[in-house]
């Protein structure tokens, strides 16, 4: 299929604007590199230390920064040009990564050494993730958004959870953790070099002086505090996250490992199918656009969604299992789809930045209390009994959301379809012939 070809299906229609292509190609790239980093930082613990609880310190040290810098990141992608600010997050990623197989491969590598440059890891993390999100509404117009968004979500799973951990397992098995990690830093640098190349656009955020950085962050505090359809989605995605996540990554594994008498294989298939269901959704919702009832469709989807992880502790044989990890990946990757252009359109860019850090910062700041409690309860009650009370429990709660006052006003009103009131003429291909101008959204 030639170029013009590609472009027709609906999906790969942002690819037609150069700047959104070299971000697509950076960010797959650097996708297929966190898959071989996860398999690679396992290995390497495990190497130094076989006791799980080292791997949990890994990555509660990666995570702790990660949580505790989003809310300043999302201030300084708000203040400062995106693009340079993911491009500081991947170099001290990169050179985290870098770090780890120069003393990987000379075996001087230390438990302290993976914890502190985990850490670092989590630190730029926090950085380049708010970055990203409020980039896209620069580089695409915002009729286009959703089809950008579902590309995100058909490359995360396929690099991510499908290629990369496939790679990462090859290289470990040849080259060692240190081979793999010092790939995994050559993405990284593929990444920096397509972001080098972007054009800046006009309207991007300055560092002209503002407030103090505290009332910046109260700023985007008030304006998810007086949309019904923001504050609530992020406690329902923190209540959710609260209930199941914890479960199915601690449970999920001790289940197809003790009760199934599968092996690690079996794992990876589940595993698998929810990747190859995000991408189906990808796909789907890519090619179809946003529905109107928006906010129905993504509170459906992601309370049928956590549903499916009830599925998790009824299943007796690892294909129920994958099953059930179909149905979770697919829905979850259709929701969020639609959640983000809801985001990405509705908010003004000024606010972008802060808005998705809060979204972060929220949603999975219970996280850590998640993993707390499985055990406890899953000692208490079991773990199938676990698994399945989550899903339940999670299903309901998420669903209830939906009926808070107001919470469809946007979706009634059609305000999706108008975007937010900054407004800027943007020159966009079309398929044939001379650019054409579309409004999109700019930074205030």
């Amino acid at each position: 299929m030639g170029s013009n070809g590609l472009f027709r299906i609906k999906l790969f229609s942002p690819l037609r604007l150069r700047e959104f292509r070299l971000l697509w190609v950076g960010m797959t790239v650097s996708l297929l590199g966190d898959g071989i980093f996860l398999v690679a930082i396992a290995w390497q613990v495990y190497e130094l230390s076989n006791a799980p609880t080292a791997l949990s310190v890994v990555g509660i040290a990666m995570a702790t920064p990660h949580v505790v810098l989003l809310l300043a990141s999302g201030v300084v992608s708000d203040r400062f040009d995106r693009r340079v600010v993911m491009i500081g997050a991947d170099l001290a990623r990169g050179l985290a990564v870098t770090v780890l197989g120069v003393l990987s491969l000379t075996g001087v590598i230390q438990l302290w050494h993976i914890v502190a440059l985990a850490a670092l890891y989590g630190a730029g993390t926090a950085f380049f993730g708010p970055a990203f999100e409020a980039i896209v509404p620069d580089l695409v117009p915002s009729q286009l958004l959703g089809q950008a968004n579902s590309m995100d979500q058909f490359v995360r799973p396929a690099a991510w959870q499908l290629a990369g951990p496939a790679v990462g397992g090859l290289i470990v098995g040849g080259w060692g953790a240190g081979g793999a990690f010092l790939l995994d830093a050559g993405t990284f640098g593929v990444s920096i070099l397509a972001l080098s190349l972007m054009r800046t656009r006009a309207g991007a955020p300055s560092v002209e002086h503002r407030a103090s950085v505290l009332s910046d962050v109260r700023e985007g505090f008030r304006f998810v505090r007086g949309h019904v359809w923001l504050w609530g989605t992020l406690l329902a995605a923190a209540c959710a996250y609260l209930l199941f996540l914890g479960p199915t990554e601690v449970l999920l594994p001790l289940i197809v490992k003790n009760e199934m008498g599968g092996s690690a294989r079996d794992l990876g298939f589940i595993l698998a199918m929810g990747g190859i269901g995000a991408i189906g959704a990808a796909i789907l919702v890519g090619n179809r656009g946003i529905p109107r009832r928006h906010m129905t469709f993504i509170y459906v989807c992601w309370t049928v969604s956590t549903l499916a992880v009830a599925g998790y502790g009824l299943a007796r044989v690892p294909w129920q299992a994958m099953a059930a990890a179909f149905i979770f990946g697919s829905l979850e990757s259709a929701g969020l789809i639609v959640w983000t252009t809801t985001k990405q359109r509705l908010v003004p860019r000024r606010l972008l930045g802060r808005v998705s850090s809060l979204d972060w910062f929220i949603s999975i700041g219970l996280l850590p209390l998640s993993f707390a409690l499985t055990g406890p309860v899953a000692h208490l009650a079991g773990a199938r009994a676990t698994l399945i009370g989550a899903g339940i429990l999670g299903g309901v709660v998420t669903i209830a959301f939906l009926f808070l006052p107001g919470m469809r006003d946007i979706e009634r009103s059609g305000a999706i379809r108008r975007g937010p009131p900054e407004t800027v003429e943007v020159a966009v291909p079309s398929e044939a012939g001379p650019p054409v101008s579309t409004p999109v959204a700019r930074p205030g």
